[in-house]
């Protein structure tokens, strides 16, 4: 009898991981403990080292200690003695010049064999003179069986063209094999769930098309606002924020054709090919399919929240949209006739992401409408964060002696039904760029097929004069996005 295959956990080869941006608050929030706890666990080799770069002066001993408040990066055995910290401007060529020696420094002293992991953790307008100073080095070039990989941050561009630009400075200096654009929601275990339940599973694939699906709303809601980023946020605003990375990501994920396997380009290629099927928004059709909204001052006496042109760095007459709602149509044979719902906001009543599949009602029903006060339609709600799960909601008769039906839940939970740890999303998406699997990055096409969709509708809205539609803290968002789901019958699921 054939004994059963242990899985191989996968560990990072010898390298070196650059995070340009060191002294910065992703650093410290998230890229310095990913990396604390890939060595927890034992995903580091001994042969790493990790350099940081920025233009705050700091020795290697204060870049190991502040960015982890304290706590020693030299305390783990992976990486005792091998933390370097370079100071300098991101333009300034002396700054790769010592980068390269430390570099060079760390192949000899700690067998890192000239493999190079360059993060760029910096504002978006760093990311041009950072990659020219690589190139200007030398240090794009890696040498015969080694790697040099760029891993960049969110927004990749502005728009489309602004996106182009970008790629033509990357492309100048890496090869597109070598680049990873990174969105953090592709790290969480629940978003690649969605991934294991379509193509793990049998039973749905039969439902998941246009057949049986009545419409699909993918909701990524936050109660926060802007807090101290509004200055940032006064030139992204929610649909360069969130809908042209994070939303539209997660719709391909839900809505791709199956790929021939997960390894390779197979599962980005059918990621594109569902994005270039949506339907582009015409100037004349995005007042009816897309709605933008703004938060006021809201809330409770006890807990009155300011609103958005109240927060600091916002302009007091700001026309940037905190909330954004559309309604798309993917044209395929799967998918078409089937309305697609997204929305996201800020200084929503409650955090969750989540995609859900309401299905079509039953054709004929030959029990009486007085007994299904309390019947939905089908859904099957894929939740993402927090309580991760999956629900699959359905008509159950209620016990008495009286035929009544109403709507009762099947609940998955990932934190009860597993007793693995879920690695933090940067802790996964560090470990497949050391590795080399890109499958859960962005390729080039992916971004310009996203700014695809939101171009036309960013620029109708910066024409339109019209006074911004507002909504207040803590409710659901403008009642024009009620008008827009609401036009055929359907609704937001707000009791989330």
């Amino acid at each position: 009898m054939d004994q059963p295959q242990l899985i191989q956990e996968r560990s990072a080869p010898p390298a070196t991981l650059v995070i340009f941006g060191a002294s910065g608050d992703l650093t410290r929030r998230k890229l310095l403990p990913a990396v604390e706890s890939l060595a927890r666990h034992g995903r580091l080799p001994d042969q790493f080292a990790l350099v940081g770069v920025a233009r705050t002066p700091m020795s290697d001993e204060q870049f190991a200690e502040s960015a982890l408040g304290g706590r020693s990066l030299s305390e783990k055995r992976q990486l005792a003695g091998g933390v370097r910290y370079v100071s300098g401007g991101y333009d300034d060529p002396e700054t790769y010049k010592r980068l390269a020696e430390t570099l060079d420094e760390l192949d000899a002293q700690r067998g890192t064999s000239g493999n190079r992991l360059f993060y760029l953790s910096t504002p978006a307008n760093a990311f041009e003179p950072v990659i020219c100073g690589l190139a200007g080095a030398g240090l794009n070039q890696a040498n015969e069986g080694s790697f040099a990989r760029l891993v960049i941050e969110k927004p990749y561009g502005r728009d489309l063209a602004t996106a182009r630009e970008l790629d033509g400075v990357v492309h100048a200096a890496f090869d597109e094999a070598n680049v990873f654009r990174i969105d953090h929601y592709l790290g969480k275990d629940t978003v690649q769930n969605v991934l294991a339940l379509r193509f793990a599973n049998s039973i749905f694939q039969p439902i998941w098309d246009r057949s049986w699906v009545d419409h699909v709303q993918i909701t990524v809601a936050e109660t926060l606002g802007v807090g101290t980023r509004g200055g940032f946020y006064e030139s992204a605003g929610a649909m360069r924020d969130i809908v042209q990375n994070h939303v539209l990501q997660v719709l391909a994920l839900a809505l791709m054709e199956p790929p021939a396997s997960f390894g390779g380009e197979g599962l980005r290629s059918e990621k594109v090919k569902l994005l270039q099927a949506i339907r582009l928004p015409t100037d004349r059709d995005i007042a009816d399919a897309a709605v933008r909204g703004q938060y006021t001052r809201g809330g409770t006496r006890e807990e009155l929240m300011a609103g958005y042109r109240e927060e600091v760095g916002v302009d007091p007459l700001s026309r940037t949209e905190t909330y954004a709602a559309l309604r798309l149509n993917v044209d395929n044979w799967r998918w078409a006739g089937v309305p697609f719902y997204v929305r996201t906001g800020k200084r929503l009543p409650a955090r969750v992401t989540e995609v859900a599949l309401q299905f079509q009602r039953p054709p004929h029903l030959p029990i009486p409408t007085s007994q299904l006060t309390e019947l939905d339609a089908d859904a099957l709600v894929l939740r993402i964060q927090p309580n991760e799960g999956i629900s699959l909601r359905f008509g159950a008769k209620v016990p008495g002696h009286s035929f009544r039906v109403r709507t009762a839940s099947m609940d998955f939970s990932y934190d009860q039904t597993f007793v693995e740890e879920s690695p933090e999303a940067y802790e996964r998406l560090l470990l497949d760029a050391l590795v080399g699997d890109a499958s859960l990055f962005i390729r080039s096409d992916e971004v310009e097929q996203s700014w695809r969709v939101v171009d036309p509708i960013i620029e109708h809205w910066t024409n339109d004069r019209s006074p911004i539609p507002t909504y207040e803290a803590a409710s659901w968002g403008p009642a024009d996005a009620d008008r827009l789901i609401g036009r055929n019958g359907r609704k937001w699921r707000n009791s989330i």
